[in-house]
């Protein structure tokens, strides 16, 4: 693929000057335009070291509104830190995920990010002892679907890849060696892996033809020739954003989106207690939720592009009765917190991660889980991250996007009281993301999963059911106790209307995201204490498992 690119092309600067500026105006209006419709600009800079990626940058934000452009560079690859990781043993990479750095920077819709190298050259350096003929492979496999998820999320991305000869390369590298102010600029070509020219052209070229994906293509620039560079730049991100500008807009999503930011705003209010309904009315009511629950299931997919288990859980298969006597409850969960604090210590100084996610019913004892779980383990290694409807500025991004610029350093632990789960449970329930986007999150949130299982955290997802009745119950329970009042709400009341969507839904992400790497665990939550000593034994028999395998 690299071979396309033509390093003898010289432009002029009578053949360069009319035609760049002509295209720089244009994509002045455009990047405008772009903000008022909120479409992401994603711009991927990348090529070889020494083939002015920088200056390139330069020369494009020069013209563009600095206010809506974020520029991130590639950090520097820590050596002590990876030496450090590889001398545990553990399986952990590192303290964050390699793609943490690109999501946390990633800039909302309505604006443009640009990626001075990125997530292929940070999975190239970290290769080590990978065989050659096995690199693009890894990188790729590093590298997941960030780029589809922002395809498929709003934003446009547009690769470049400058190529530059190997004898421009090295002469380029001697200048800024030569000079103390740019020699900081060069890196290690063994560290980067561009130690052999002719052997990291052909990993280039294979991950170039194996990336070029329809919704997120490669654009060659020669390297050889700045005005040609900047020139196929311009016209490239012009002939783009005009692309995406004049793409229909699905007004499916278009209604998910206002009805989302509304949510957000507190502008949906119900407060209709089904209590108060006949009996006729409440069928009716029933029948309703029913007929919308069996629509909605059409759209979710038939499979995943991952492995998923063979049998996952299903809502009506999940047993109520099981359950401790009170002392059973308190002998057991004596030994079982007392065992998670030296499972957590161990796993610690392995500086393996932990993460907890807790979806299921509502009134099913959640919170009182996850306060056992955090009165087990020092309360310096943990962090408690909710779930509320997004903000505005979550809503300007992927969904994910919120989770992974959330995530627990290596070695502490992550407790999430609701999740990324909520795409494809309330979202798809409420009419907050339309059809196609809820269907693609399925495999967006496996995706992340399997992330953040080779980065080496112990994921563990709960889903805590509690019988309708039980519910109810519960409900009624803490509208009289003052000191729980707030735990009530008229959005439960209208959940419960709304029970055969839900279960739809579950089954559904039961069957599409109970991954080998990632299954959910059943937490039956009609007896608390049985679920809360469930969860416990549950995470130890995983840190267990993973501290001695």
């Amino acid at each position: 693929m690299i071979e396309q690119v033509d390093l003898t092309r010289a432009l002029s600067k009578e053949e360069y000057k009319a035609p760049y500026d002509d295209l720089i105006a244009k994509l002045i209006v455009l990047q405008q335009r772009a903000k008022q419709e909120n479409i992401g600009v994603v711009i991927l800079m990348d090529g070889w070291q020494g083939s002015g990626r920088g200056s390139r940058i330069g020369d494009l934000l020069y013209n563009l509104d600095a206010r809506l452009t974020n520029v991130h560079v590639l950090s520097d690859l820590d050596k002590r830190e990876v030496e450090y990781f590889d001398s545990l043993g553990s399986g952990v990479t590192g303290y964050k995920p390699i793609m943490q750095e690109f999501w946390e920077d990633l800039g909302m819709r309505g604006t443009m990010t640009i990626y001075e190298q990125g997530w292929y050259a940070a999975a190239r350096r970290r290769l080590g002892s990978v065989p050659v003929d096995q690199r693009p492979a890894a990188v790729l496999e590093t590298v997941g679907e960030f780029e589809r998820q922002l395809a498929d999320n709003g934003y446009v991305v547009i690769k470049f890849f400058v190529h530059v000869s190997e004898k421009s390369k090295n002469k380029r590298i001697k200048q800024l060696l030569s000079d103390p102010n740019t020699a900081w600029r060069v890196k290690d070509d063994k560290g980067i892996g561009e130690e052999d020219y002719d052997e990291a052209y052909k990993v280039f070229d294979e991950i170039l033809s194996k990336s070029d994906y329809d919704y997120a293509h490669w654009v060659l620039v020669n390297g050889e020739d700045k005005r040609d560079a900047n020139l196929t730049i311009a016209k490239t991100l012009v002939v783009e954003l005009e692309k995406a500008l004049n793409k229909e807009v699905d007004p499916a999503a278009k209604a998910a989106a206002q009805k989302a930011a509304d949510n957000s705003a507190g502008k949906l209010v119900n407060d209709i207690d089904p209590r108060k309904r006949t009996e006729e009315e409440a069928a009716i009511v029933l029948a309703a939720a029913t007929e919308i629950a069996n629509e909605q299931a059409t759209h979710a997919p038939r499979y995943s592009r991952f492995v998923m288990e063979k049998k996952p859980p299903r809502v009506e298969l999940i047993d109520n009765t099981l359950s401790l006597t009170r002392e059973e409850y308190k002998e057991q969960l004596k030994a079982e917190q007392k065992r998670l604090g030296e499972l957590q210590l161990q796993a610690y100084r392995a500086r393996i991660p932990l993460m907890l996610v807790y979806e299921g019913d509502d009134a099913a004892g959640k919170g009182g889980s996850i306060k056992r779980v955090c009165q087990s383990i020092d309360a310096r290694s943990y962090t408690i991250f909710p779930s509320a409807a997004p903000t505005k500025p979550e809503l300007l991004h992927p969904h994910l996007w919120r989770y992974w610029t959330r995530l627990p350093k290596a070695g502490h632990v992550g407790i999430y009281d609701r999740s990324w789960y909520g795409r494809v449970l309330v979202e798809r329930v409420e009419g907050f993301a339309s059809p196609e986007e809820w269907a693609h999150a399925y495999d967006e949130i496996n995706d992340f999963e399997h992330a953040l299982g080779e980065w080496g955290a112990v994921l563990l997802k709960f889903w805590v059911a509690v019988d309708p009745d039980e519910q109810l119950a519960r409900f009624e329970a803490r509208e009289q106790n003052p000191d729980k009042q707030w735990k009530i709400t008229p959005e439960d009341w209208r959940n419960r209307d709304k029970a055969p969507q839900y279960k739809a839904a579950v089954n559904d992400m039961f069957r599409l995201t109970s991954s080998n790497y990632a299954p959910w665990n059943v937490i039956e939550s009609t007896d608390k204490l049985y679920a809360r000593v469930k969860v416990l034994k549950t995470i130890n028999a995983a840190l267990d498992k993973r501290l001695n395998s």
